[in-house]
C-alpha cells in the first residue's frame, strides 16, 4: 500500500513541509487549551496501490482537523473524515487545487488509472 500526508496550515494553500506524523505524533495531547497558542491545520491522508514513491492508482482520502501550540508541543487531533462531501468541505480551493496539480505532476499515471470520485473531490 502506498500512502502520503499532506498537513496545510488551515488557511495556506501549500503543505508544510513536515508531515502530520512529524509534528503531531511527537507531541502530547492536550488535556484542555488554557495559556494555549493554538494554530489550525488540515492533515490530508491519501492512499493507493504502490510502494514508497510510486504509487499505481490512488484509492482513497482522508482529512482531519487539528490544532498545535508548536511552542508547547501538545495538540489536538479530531477523527479522520473519509466522505466526499466532508473533504469538499474542509479543503479551500486553492488547497484542492494544489493536491490535484501534485498527483498529476508527481504521479501521472496513478491520477489517470484512478476512480473518477477520486479525482473530481480535486477538480
Amino acid at each position: 500500500m502506498w500512502k502520503k500526508n499532506f498537513l496545510f496550515r488551515a488557511a495556506d494553500d501549500t503543505p508544510m513541509p513536515k508531515s502530520e506524523n512529524e509534528l503531531f505524533h511527537d507531541t502530547e495531547p492536550a488535556m484542555d487549551s488554557v495559556g494555549l497558542t493554538l494554530d489550525r491545520f488540515l492533515s490530508v491522508w491519501v492512499q493507493g496501490e504502490g510502494e514508497d514513491d510510486k504509487p499505481s492508482v490512488f484509492t482513497n482520502v482522508y482529512v482531519r482537523t487539528a490544532t498545535l501550540d508548536v511552542a508547547k508541543q501538545v495538540g489536538f487531533l479530531q477523527p479522520l473524515q473519509g466522505r466526499s462531501h466532508q473533504i469538499k468541505q474542509m479543503l479551500t480551493p486553492s488547497q484542492k487545487q494544489f493536491l490535484g496539480r501534485w498527483f498529476q505532476t508527481h504521479a501521472p499515471q496513478a491520477w489517470e488509472a484512478s476512480e473518477d470520485h477520486f479525482r473530481e473531490l480535486f477538480e
